[in-house]
């Protein structure tokens, strides 16, 4: 039997534009192409230390296995580190279709002023954006209408913080520094939340919750008291559920 050929892992090139590297950088993915399977190959651990899923991506290079949403952020963040200019920040989605609920993450980039995103979906649509959305809320209401197109509603967004450009770091990622239950908000006040969080984004204000217990499994992000996170209605409303 023939044996599959393995796509060249990505290499940037001091002639490209970052545009052009993001294409790059997809087309690759593109080419492991979406796992239909139902067997994940790859464990990816959320509360794992970047340096170990940073491990996982290299595995990923030479596997060249079918890969999912979770598998494509994280092989995202490994291919665009040591690109200072281009930040990145995880985004997720849970939606509700036909009784059911679905939860989807990409990769937000923001660079030179413009955002865009790298994924991977069975929806073509769902996964890269191109970094052209003036605001993060663009970028979003951008998904949510494509969402729309399949008859999903989104539920909630979940954005996370910039991803270090430091491969060996023992912080874990953070997923979910805001939490909108965007289907029981209003879209201005939706754009408003989002625009408020990325400005503190690139101005690095944020900080992780997780950044005063690095070593525990489940930092205190998941808290449940009010007292330690003031003026985020939105995140208390929707901890309430079971997602």
């Amino acid at each position: 039997c023939v044996q599959p050929s393995v796509p060249p892992v990505p290499n940037y090139k001091l002639s490209m534009s970052i545009p052009e590297w993001l294409q790059a950088i997809q087309t690759y993915m593109k080419m492991l192409q979406y796992n239909h399977t139902g067997t994940q190959f790859f464990e990816i651990r959320k509360t794992r230390p970047l340096s170990g899923l940073m491990e996982t991506a290299k595995e990923m290079t030479r596997e060249s296995l079918p890969i999912k949403c979770l598998e494509a952020v994280i092989l995202g963040i490994y291919l665009t580190n040591g690109q200072p200019s281009v930040e990145r920040f995880p985004i997720s989605f849970k939606t509700h279709f036909s009784g059911n609920y679905f939860h989807h993450v990409v990769l937000g980039i923001y660079c030179n002023g413009r955002y865009g995103s790298l994924g991977m979906s069975r929806r073509s649509d769902l996964m890269d954006k191109p970094l052209t959305y003036r605001t993060l809320s663009d970028l979003i209401f951008e998904f949510e209408d494509s969402y729309k197109k399949y008859l999903h509603s989104v539920k909630k967004v979940k954005i996370g913080l910039y991803v270090p450009h430091e491969p060996h770091s023992f912080q874990p990622i953070e997923w979910k520094q805001l939490v909108l239950n965007v289907s029981k908000m209003m879209r201005t006040e939706v754009r408003k939340e989002l625009e408020k969080f990325a400005r503190d984004m690139r101005m690095k204000i944020l900080k992780p919750s997780s950044a005063h217990s690095p070593t525990k499994e489940r930092p205190r992000g998941k808290s449940l008291s009010p007292r330690r996170r003031q003026g985020s209605p939105q995140r208390r409303a929707c901890k309430r559920d079971k997602s």
